[in-house]
């Protein structure tokens, strides 16, 4: 049976959004000299917006937030098994809004921000392979 097409749209559109933060986060990283505090931003961008798209399609209503904590605990109520990893990616949580504004620390390390990039990589490949190809970009 054929899915609601304004819900496979949906879904996709934040999947779409997602995946172009992760293209921004690398892009970021490779920018001479790179720019690690909105590479950072992008990251959790990226895991908020995939993890939308997950309660999107299971039509699970998600408030205006950033806090991928939230978002997580409501994906694992859905599917236990993206516990673990719902429960590494919640520290992204702070870079949608540390390095952001002025008076906020320096910049992550590139350390820091090769760890981000390959968790947001992680949340994003977990929940692609949890919904049906027709919603993926």
């Amino acid at each position: 049976m054929p899915h609601d097409p304004a819900l496979v749209e949906d879904t996709r559109s934040w999947l779409v959004k997602a995946s172009l933060d992760l293209r921004a986060a690398q892009h970021d990283l490779e920018a001479l000299p790179p720019l690690l505090a909105d590479a950072v931003f992008h990251c959790q961008q990226a895991a908020e917006k995939a993890l939308k798209a997950f309660l999107a399609w299971h039509d699970e209503p998600f408030g205006k937030t950033h806090n991928l904590e939230e978002l997580g605990r409501q994906a694992a109520a859905l599917d236990s098994s993206l516990e673990p990893l719902v429960d590494r990616a919640g520290g992204l949580t702070e870079y949608a809004w540390k390095f952001r504004y002025p008076g906020q620390p320096g910049e992550p390390t590139h350390e820091e921000t090769d760890q981000a990039l390959a968790l947001a990589r992680e949340v994003y490949e977990a929940i692609l392979v949890r919904l049906p190809a027709e919603v993926r970009p």
